[in-house]
């Protein structure tokens, strides 16, 4: 067996039974990064020397039976998740040699658990984008076919786990940035409940939609890690007292019983006909395991792109107005504070950040904000109110992740808009602060994998992690060819 197409759950009992050391399986994912990452592009930064140290003290505690689930498991970190000592660039020029004197609150749970840090993935510049090209390191392809996006923002983490380059990895998700370069890639992302994951040491981009949360093989992998990353921080202010329940209690269960709604809007015409098919197929394998199909109505949904992207950009305005070449960062030149401001951020930002501090400081402006802003957030109160009212009649929601499969590098680079709207089935998540889950369901003829997304209510990352995984358990997943 290639122990590096193998789960967290088999690697723990590999190590537990020293069929090999921790040292050894760090050096077994090198071998693959070193011989593939040169197409593929997942990382940005690759931290051999730390992970084998790393290693070696995780293996000390296996062999002294101070034993976690991730003790001396190797996994890679999306680069907008601040690392002690390590390189945290966002993916942005302005970012590009900084280090953080600390950890974020994910990072210090990881160490805990003793796990090896294999390196930090690249993403879209400052987590601004659907397919990780807007990376001024490394403008990552998709495993499957090399001339493709692997999705965004967190197309690293996912494209690494998609290509053996880790067993799993962090990502963050501010509007389907988990779940959407999962469905490209092939592996299962989860976002958790806003709130359910501390937001400390994560670089912000949009405060009220941000979640830290793990993409996977398979859902039972995600809810070890969610088991590690999730509990209340009193350095995050938005961090939930909610208690943690144990994410791996419902997995095997029968979905007998369980009501799964399907609202109409995520399966209209705007969806690419092979994607809707294998959602609708997966649905059927559900409903034949004793589920209760539930058709419903989200119509909020038509209004879900414009009410994000200016939630997201006005927050993302004001989050990204420390960077002024002064403080940290990138220091461009000028005689002048103003000058000095302008050339920083000039050629510190790329052209995506530039064009949502735009729109969302044109949304905060004096004349603009009761008309967009204001708008925006009483559009929040209203996909909130209809997301209960679904949850009134269904356990959870089942909607295709992405309207599409993985499109072509370049083809969207001109067409911003475009962009935006292919977020449609994964937006409405974060603008309700619920909890969802993306799982391959089929792949179309070019041999190219396709999502689902399962959403469940506030808190309730068991049921979602329940349902995604009685799926997977009927249906047998496609690794890309060895790179």
């Amino acid at each position: 067996m290639d122990i590096t197409r193998a789960k967290i759950r088999d690697l723990r009992k590999a190590l537990d039974s020293k069929q090999i050391s921790a040292a050894e399986l760090c050096g077994e994912y090198f071998k693959n990064i070193e011989a593939g990452d040169g197409k593929v592009q997942s990382f940005i930064t690759v931290t051999k020397e730390k992970a084998l140290e790393m290693a070696e003290n995780a293996q000390k505690r296996i062999d002294s039976g101070d034993v976690s689930p991730l003790t001396g498991i190797p996994l890679a970190i999306k680069d907008n998740i601040c690392t002690d000592g390590i390189k945290t660039t966002c993916a942005s020029k302005m970012l590009e040699n900084f280090i953080p004197p600390y950890n974020a609150t994910v990072i210090e749970k990881l160490n805990a658990e003793g796990y090896v840090l294999l390196g930090k993935t690249s993403m879209d510049e400052f987590a601004m984008g659907g397919s990780t090209q807007t990376s001024a390191f490394a403008k990552t392809k998709n495993p499957y076919d090399l001339e493709r996006v692997p999705g965004g923002s967190s197309g690293g983490s996912a494209a690494a786990v998609s290509a053996s380059f880790a067993p799993a990895a962090l990502g963050s998700d501010t509007g389907g940035s988990i779940r959407q370069p999962a469905s490209f890639c092939g592996v299962t992302g989860i976002k958790p409940t806003y709130g359910r994951v501390s937001r400390y040491g994560l670089v912000a981009f949009a405060s009220s939609l941000d979640q830290i949360g793990p993409i996977c093989s398979d859902a039972r992998d995600c809810a070890v890690m969610l088991n590690a990353i999730c509990a209340h921080d009193p350095h995050d202010a938005t961090s939930s007292r909610q208690p943690v329940p144990d994410f791996t209690e419902k997995l095997g269960q029968s979905v007998s019983g369980m009501k799964i709604a399907m609202p109409k809007e995520f399966y209209s015409d705007d969806i690419d006909d092979e994607v809707k098919t294998h959602v609708m197929n997966a649905a059927k394998t559900l409903e034949a395991q004793g589920a209760k199909l539930v058709e419903c109505s989200i119509p909020g949904l038509k209004y879900a792109i414009p009410a994000y992207y200016l939630i997201a950009c006005a927050e993302a305005a004001s989050n990204l107005s420390r960077f002024d070449g002064i403080k940290y960062g990138f220091r461009g030149e000028g005689r002048t504070f103003e000058e000095l401001i302008r050339d920083s951020r000039s050629k510190g930002f790329g052209e995506e950040v530039k064009r949502r501090i735009l729109l969302g400081n044109y949304a905060l402006s004096s004349g603009y904000y009761d008309a967009y802003y204001k708008k925006a957030l009483a559009l929040k109160q209203q996909i909130i109110k209809e997301y209960n009212a679904v949850f009134d009649l269904a356990d959870v929601i089942l909607t295709p992740t992405a309207p599409t499969p993985a499109y072509k590098i370049g083809a969207q680079d001109n067409d911003p808009v475009k962009m935006y709207l292919a977020d449609i089935c994964t937006v409405t998540v974060n603008i309700a602060s619920l909890p969802g889950i993306s799982t391959t369901c089929g792949y179309t003829a070019e041999g190219l994998p396709v999502g689902m997304s399962v959403i469940g209510r506030r808190f309730d990352e068991q049921t979602i992690l329940q349902c995604a995984d009685a799926f997977e358990q009927t249906f047998a997943p496609t690794a890309p060819a060895k790179l």
